[in-house]
């Protein structure tokens, strides 16, 4: 068994472990926009830990692993920073209030986190940091079961954990034909690797360069666990317990399958007398039909992400009264005094971006996009800071949203995160917003207004490649629509045109031409002008000086 400074002192060594190998992690990577910094992100979120533990000495086990999880959860950065956070929060579920961490709390701890993390996931994707978190946890079981003392255990979870690491490429195609392992899977290779030097009586793991990261990149990465997260939104919070019909034969893995074919972050929870129910879903109703065809129902909620609330305020309570858990984890953030009943907070990078949210009505802008992505305690300073009730969060990057909604449960205020994965996106948002309609029909709206925009990027290649049928050498130019490469060219203004055309319909009527900070005014007014030489007679075109990094040109079609 380990004590609290033994287990504290093994995260550092994870933490300097992750931070000595971080660019070799970003450089798996095998999609060529630039992005790609999977080690980047992890390192930086495991550094918001860093700084909470070395103030403490003497802890127990539990404390250490709660300070631990507080903290990852506040600094999480993209969505690998986010599913880190997430293992490392059932990790401290696992070994709760104990002094030491034993074989058998230290199994149940990889157990929890495994669960958390597949169940924050909205569509789980095998061949990445999931599985070898999965295979490290199973190995970990079965280690305890012969008798292996906790030294053994966390070996078996090692072994696991690399042996699943190298299949990796077997599950996904990208990876095999890239040649490289999952990044966010060797990241969480390198976290075991870090702590299992101090807990087999070792050192801790010398920094070699003391985490000064920048955001200089950042990605979905071939971290695919959470590639696809926010494609679909789901409106509805439904939550309702089913008193199981003894007649009943079917069993509740069916439900189950149902609310995942409706909506996400599904929950089903049963024992022989009920079966407790959770999902995001557009059609509550449809849910509801399904749960009674198991029993009768009883406390059913439909609400847009009020739960999450409720139990932020039961949870502060609750931390109140045990401080050693969290309460004095991190920087009390004060909220401002609320003035009106909803706010917003985006995310973008640019000062013409920037700007143009804020004449749009946004309160905070964070700054962050596609290579520097906001931690979760970013945005929730902002939320914090917007004097409302209710704030709605536009995160306008896919990979920007999972850390936006492990904001939900520690703000004060109700925060709503629309899913929006494009600045063209949060721009419609906005445009969209009614002030007459409530929280829930404005999110939905707005949400469904956000999904008809057709967003075109163009950009440079990063590193040379050989993704989705192109092969690309690196300083390329790449067209994208979606997030997915449409073509390759090897000039800006040709490549933009290009797209444009490809991009605009019969039955197009707007079209929003964003330059970066690359291109001067004289380059980008000539776009403007040969768009509208071609297409002025049908549609109307807006040309903006966002002013952003990384993208040339950002074109939206409605």
């Amino acid at each position: 068994m380990f004590n609290g400074n033994t287990l504290r002192d093994a995260i550092l060594s994870a933490a300097n472990n992750l931070s000595n190998n971080r660019k070799a992690i970003d450089d798996l990577n095998v999609f060529p926009v630039p992005d790609g910094d999977t080690g980047t992100n992890m390192s930086m979120t495991l550094a918001n830990s860093v700084r909470e533990l070395e103030k403490i000495e003497g802890a127990t086990a539990g404390r250490i692993a709660a300070v631990n999880a507080a903290a990852l959860l506040r600094g999480a950065r993209g969505n690998s920073g986010v599913i880190t956070s997430l293992l490392f929060r059932g990790f401290a579920k696992g070994i709760g209030d104990e002094e030491y961490m034993t074989a058998a709390n230290l199994t149940e701890a990889l157990k929890l986190g495994v669960e958390g993390a597949y169940k924050a996931v909205m569509k789980p994707t095998e061949g990445t940091i999931l599985t070898v978190a999965r295979v490290a946890s199973e190995r970990a079981q079965t280690a305890l079961m012969a008798g292996r003392d906790a030294l053994g255990v966390f070996d078996a979870a090692i072994e696991g954990a690399r042996e699943a690491l190298e299949t990796t490429p077997e599950l996904l195609p990208a990876l095999k034909k890239a040649g490289v392992v999952d990044a966010g899977g060797k990241g969480f290779v390198l976290i075991l690797e870090g702590m299992r030097e101090v807990l087999g009586g070792g050192t801790i793991i010398a920094s070699t360069a003391r985490e000064t990261v920048q955001q200089e990149t950042e990605s979905e990465s071939r971290n695919a666990a959470g590639e696809f997260e926010g494609e679909i939104t789901f409106t509805y919070c439904t939550e309702f317990i089913v008193n199981r019909d003894p007649q009943c034969e079917k069993e509740p893995q069916e439900l189950r399958s149902y609310l995942e074919s409706i909506g996400d972050c599904v929950v089903v929870v049963d024992d022989e007398e009920i079966i407790k129910v959770h999902v995001h879903t557009d059609h509550p109703g449809n849910a509801i039909e399904n749960g009674l065809t198991f029993g009768g129902l009883v406390h059913l909620k439909i609400e847009n992400m009020r739960d999450q609330h409720e139990r932020a305020r039961h949870d502060a309570k609750e931390a109140a009264k045990k401080p050693t858990k969290s309460a004095d984890l991190t920087e009390t953030i004060k909220p401002v005094e609320i003035t009106k009943p909803v706010g917003f907070v985006s995310v973008c990078a640019g000062d013409g971006l920037t700007e143009l949210f804020r004449d749009l009505g946004v309160d905070n802008v964070v700054s962050g996009g596609q290579t520097m992505n906001p931690s979760t305690d970013d945005i929730l300073r902002a939320i914090e800071n917007c004097p409302a009730s209710t704030v709605f969060v536009l995160p306008n990057n896919k990979n920007i949203i999972m850390a936006a909604e492990q904001a939900v449960p520690i703000s004060t205020r109700k925060v709503i995160v629309l899913h929006t994965r494009t600045v063209p996106q949060g721009i419609t948002a906005m445009l969209n917003f009614n002030d007459d309609a409530d929280d829930e029909t404005n999110a939905i709206e707005m949400q469904k207004a956000a999904e008809k925009i057709a967003t075109g990027q163009v950009t440079f290649a990063a590193r040379d490649s050989d993704f989705d049928g192109h092969k690309i050498k690196e300083g390329e130019i790449m067209a994208l629509t979606g997030g997915k490469i449409v073509f390759v060219d090897n000039d800006v203004e040709r490549a933009t045109l290009k797209l444009a055309g490809k991009m605009i319909k019969r039955n197009s009527e707007f079209v929003t031409v964003i330059y970066g900070k690359d291109i001067t005014d004289i380059a980008a007014q000539d776009i403007e002008r040969q768009l509208n030489e071609k297409y002025g007679e049908r549609v109307e075109i807006t040309l903006v000086n966002g002013g952003q990094p990384v993208y040339y040109y950002i074109i939206s079609v409605e």
